[in-house]
């Protein structure tokens, strides 16, 4: 977890705080500590992936024990050996199982099977880019919906407008949630419906 990374908490359906999650965890723990705030939940602010943070002890002593930023996943080899790919390049081998027509092709193309390979992911990637980030997009809306505003009225009809593009019945069925639930709810959803809409 990046120490940096943006995050949003929420006291009940009061949002306390915004912002990088050092600032966010230290205005939490304020609130904790003043003992104005109880049932605490922190949500990243792209994904809206809950945030796990233990309150106990000193705001020095919970800074301590954010997690740092992991490690990137490099594949490690005996110090001389040599590494399959590109590292210095930033590319690296893994497995690919296809079957033998597939490799059969790939070995005829320009450049090789790895050079195909790259070109086709490429070409994928681009041509699904606009869906893949509305579907992203629409799984941090839920995920956020779910966990905090699962038992409010018009939750199941908000959760089909979202994922059936109904922008304006989205806003109709969200618009009498708690303010700070309802404008982060619509403010995920910007990211799936167009913006002018809600």
């Amino acid at each position: 977890m990046n120490n940096s990374q943006s995050v949003i908490a929420f006291g009940g359906t009061k949002c306390i705080a915004a912002g990088s999650l050092l600032d966010v965890v230290a205005a939490v723990k304020q609130a904790v500590d003043m003992g104005t705030e109880s049932h605490i939940l922190i949500f990243d602010d792209v994904t809206s992936e809950p945030v796990e943070v233990d309150f106990r002890g000193s705001l020095k002593a919970v800074l301590a024990r954010l997690p740092a930023l992991p490690e990137a996943e490099i594949p490690t080899q005996p110090e001389g050996a040599k590494l399959p790919g590109r590292p210095k390049l930033g590319v690296v081998s893994r497995e690919v199982t296809l079957l033998p027509r597939h490799w059969e092709w790939l070995g005829a193309q320009p450049g090789g099977a790895s050079v195909a390979l790259r070109r086709l992911v490429e070409a994928a990637s681009r041509a699904n880019e606009i869906k893949d980030r509305r579907r992203l997009a629409q799984e941090s809306s839920y995920r956020f919906m779910s966990a905090m505003a699962g038992n409010l009225p018009g939750y199941e009809e908000a959760v089909r407008a979202l994922f059936a593009d109904q922008p304006e019945q989205f806003g109709v069925l969200t618009e009498n949630w708690p303010n700070d639930v309802r404008d982060q709810t619509r403010r995920l959803a910007l990211r799936v419906f167009s913006p002018q809409t809600i």
